[in-house]
């Protein structure tokens, strides 16, 4: 077990990629909080992997609040009495024409996204460096950081934000031990893919821009989760992983596979 009493939180943890990074960060022998505004799916998922013999709590958090985020961390810490490595995954999509986004739903979506990834990332690392040993960092950021889709402007804001914030946090607590790394997914099929995977349409075109022909699992994403916690990327800081089936390479659209 690479992860053999290492203590991890994974935030947005309640569905989709968060639960399956915590639930393979368990199997390999992490002591994982799994937290989310979700309380009941939060707890639902909690309860699940602490029938498989994980040691598995919930805290639930609104990862943009400053207070939340420190109660979040210090409840990991009293629960397992250290913190190895975080997943910075909570995130939400407002989608919306360009001309009709409203400043609420544009700073609610920074708020959760990019804000939250860094009050996360400061509070836990504020804990590594008081107790020693270094750690590791995960920020969940998207192929949506270097691409744009027009009608998710804030969502692609939030996730370029994300991938500076990977870089000048690596920088500044490399000295601390403290290894910063992002994981960029490309169409993975959590819920809100899920909603329109009966679209042949929607899902020729993701096909048509993703080299594999396929979407991917949250699985898939959470095993790149792994590597980045464990010692297997000792040497690795400071990048984004695209876990994307080849979609950035792609320059144009590709025949959808039938």
């Amino acid at each position: 077990m690479r992860l053999k009493d290492k203590v991890a939180i994974v935030t947005g943890a309640a569905a989709g990629i968060g639960l399956a990074c915590a639930q393979r960060l368990a199997s390999e022998g992490a002591k994982v909080v799994l937290s989310d505004v979700s309380v009941e799916k939060g707890e639902q998922a909690a309860e699940a992997l602490q029938e498989t013999g994980a040691d598995a709590i919930f805290i639930a958090c609104d990862v943009g609040d400053k207070a939340q985020v420190e109660a979040l961390i210090a409840g990991s810490v009293a629960a397992f009495g250290r913190l190895d490595c975080v997943v910075a995954n909570a995130g939400i999509v407002h989608a919306c024409d360009f001309l009709e986004l409203e400043e609420e739903d544009f700073d609610r979506v920074l708020r959760v996204n990019l804000k939250g990834v860094f009050l996360t990332g400061q509070a836990a690392a504020r804990q590594m460096v008081a107790q020693g040993g270094g750690g590791t960092i995960i920020n969940m950021s998207s192929v949506n950081a270097v691409m744009a889709i027009p009608s998710i402007t804030p969502y692609v804001v939030a996730k370029g934000g994300v991938n500076q914030l990977t870089k000048t946090m690596s920088i500044s607590l490399a000295d601390k031990g403290i290894r910063v790394n992002g994981i960029g997914p490309g169409s993975i099929m959590t819920d809100v893919l899920k909603a329109v995977a009966d679209n042949k349409e929607a899902m020729s075109k993701i096909m048509m821009r993703t080299p594999l022909g396929r979407v991917g699992e949250p699985e898939e994403i959470a095993k790149v989760a792994v590597f980045l916690a464990s010692d297997d990327s000792s040497y690795v800081t400071g990048q984004t992983i695209y876990a994307d089936g080849g979609r950035l390479a792609l320059n144009y659209t590709m025949p959808a596979p039938e």
